[in-house]
């Protein structure tokens, strides 16, 4: 008798783009937000139930999701991005180790919107501290309704409330909707470039899936 797998939804996990924080031309400039753009095929949509991944040295996470919402008539209406989970803690200390290693589970009662018919993700991941100048997540799935993902040893604190995180350590980060809002402008010029150009010729911010960096400063 056979059991039912656990199988992830296909998609697209596009490479971070890390956006400076302070001064890029000082020694006090440092990466300190990436946002990461996960697309699903075809066109496709989910109905998100859980994500799940491996974290890399990030202290907060944040979640924008592309949703295709329809009309009383049953017509679609333009799609929205939305903010469904925000400031997320991963690690309590983003000083220390604690978290920066293990893996987590993010399901959909703990979403601040609506997770049907999702064209796509936006995650916004900060870290603060000047200690770990490389940070990402790994390994990263979603799971739609109805399936389960298999466990991977979640820590036990994987709830943090918010009221227990000092303020002082979002200092001096953007604003994540801020973040995603320019971002996406920035990849909408780069397509409107890209298409404006020969065929096959490598556009001026798009070298080989990454960004320039120096378009992306944030004071």
């Amino acid at each position: 008798m056979g059991t039912m797998a656990h199988e992830p939804s296909p998609c697209t996990i596009k490479s971070p783009v890390m956006l400076q924080v302070g001064d890029m031309r000082t020694e006090l400039g440092r990466p300190g937000v990436a946002v990461i753009d996960v697309i699903l095929p075809h066109s496709q949509t989910i109905d998100l139930q859980e994500i799940v991944f491996k974290n890399y040295y990030t202290a907060f996470l944040s979640l924008r999701v592309l949703r295709q919402s329809s009309t009383g008539g049953g017509d679609e209406s333009p799609s929205k991005w939305v903010t469904c989970l925000r400031n997320y803690c991963l690690m309590p200390h983003p000083h220390t180790e604690e978290g920066s290693q293990d893996y987590f589970s993010v399901s959909r009662p703990q979403m601040l919107c609506d997770m049907d018919r999702v064209a796509a993700i936006r995650l916004i991941l900060r870290q603060p501290s000047p200690v770990w100048l490389h940070f990402s997540i790994e390994e990263l799935q979603l799971f739609p309704v109805n399936q389960k993902s298999p466990q991977k040893g979640f820590p036990a604190w994987l709830s943090c409330p918010s009221q227990e995180r000092p303020a002082s350590l979002h200092d001096g980060l953007p604003d994540a909707d801020r973040v995603s809002s320019e971002v996406q402008q920035m990849w909408v010029l780069t397509e409107m470039l890209q298409a404006s150009q020969p065929a096959g010729q490598i556009g001026r911010f798009d070298v080989d899936g990454c960004y320039d960096l120096n378009l992306l400063s944030y004071t």
